[in-house]
């Protein structure tokens, strides 16, 4: 594309939420993920032409690259009624039964981090999934008797970011299982001028370019950064966006040319400078930083392993030499063995 294009403005209802505005509305808006669209699109229209409800789908992968977005997509390309929940919000299995009697045939409920149910709630949830039906106990003691309740045919879609603590008896009752992948820096620029357009900002190609390539891959950063860029712009540079800006408030903002903040370098850093490098353990990571060992796990370390920056190992994290590399520190090269005696 001719590098003096600019994204101009594009209008958006007043009464339209900022959020709800930049999130994709239909597959077709959805951009990067082509292979997920296109398997999300056949299960769409073959639910459509069996006038059935969609059937079960789970999604994982890191956070911030689409799995609630998708769910509210799902909904409306089905036409249906979207009910949001979470794991860590059902504490009871009466709370989830309140939650699936007030369904309509056809409706989505959306669970996000499911890994986190409760055994009780799941045991409510596997019938309610496979036989669309609630199991209800009234009464105690020896007078208690199991009321079966009929539910209409509605869809689950589970979104996690540790699939391996889903247990496997919920896993195995979701039609679709699909893992969100990091998108690449095209798919990037393209989601940060369509919010540009949105967010009512003036931004060149170069400079949508320099924001997509420090986003980690992750359309959530890539929102996050515009943000901040398009105050710093705003306020330092008259409004417009170019590779310059871009630069500068990303510099400002402690986001380096790869996308990795200070967090991340504190990571690296901490296993660099006390732990000579690695192997070390999570937690030992994580209290060395005082940060919580699931944020190093969810947050940092899947975009160092996609960068090739750190290892996993049975021993701990590793930190690789291009992470050295990039911080500009000295590989430590390993010490020969000393040679043994010398006979003549």
């Amino acid at each position: 594309m001719p590098s003096e294009r600019v994204v101009t403005p594009q209008e958006r209802p007043e009464d339209v939420p900022l959020d709800a505005a930049l999130r994709p509305q239909t597959l077709d808006d959805l951009i990067g993920q082509e292979r997920l669209k296109e398997n999300l699109r056949i299960l769409v229209e073959a639910a459509r032409a069996r006038g059935e409800a969609l059937d079960h789908v789970l999604f994982y992968g890191p956070p911030g690259l689409g799995k609630t977005t998708l769910a509210h997509v799902l909904a409306r390309e089905m036409g249906v009624n979207l009910k949001v929940t979470s794991g860590p919000a059902i504490e009871r299995a009466g709370d989830l039964a309140a939650i699936l009697t007030n369904l309509r045939g056809g409706d989505i409920l959306f669970i996000d981090e499911i890994h986190r149910l409760g055994r009780a709630v799941e045991e409510v949830l596997y019938p309610a999934m496979e036989d669309f039906a609630l199991d209800i106990v009234v009464g105690k003691g020896p007078s208690a008797r199991s009321i079966r309740l009929k539910l209409p045919r509605f869809t689950v879609i589970g979104a996690t970011t540790r699939l391996a603590l889903v247990t496997a008896p919920l896993r195995a009752r979701f039609g679709a299982v699909f893992r969100l992948d990091f998108y690449d820096v095209s798919a990037m620029t393209e989601i940060v001028e369509r919010a540009a357009r949105l967010l009512r900002v003036e931004i060149t190609r170069e400079g949508a370019v320099e924001i997509a390539r420090r986003s980690r891959g992750t359309p959530r950063v890539a929102l996050r950064l515009l943000r901040r860029v398009r105050d710093y712009a705003q306020v330092r540079a008259g409004g417009t966006i170019d590779v310059r800006v871009a630069e500068q408030a990303l510099s400002l903002l402690d986001v380096d040319e790869l996308g990795l903040d200070d967090l991340d370098r504190r990571v690296l850093r901490t296993i660099i400078e006390k732990f000579g490098g690695g192997p070390v353990g999570l937690e030992t990571i994580a209290a060395s930083i005082s940060e919580e060992a699931d944020t190093i796990m969810d947050v940092v370390e899947p975009y160092l392993l996609q960068l090739g920056f750190l290892e996993r190992t049975p021993r701990g994290r590793v930190v690789t030499r291009a992470a050295y590399a990039h911080l500009g520190l000295p590989y430590p090269e390993e010490e020969e063995p000393p040679l043994g005696p010398l006979f003549s």
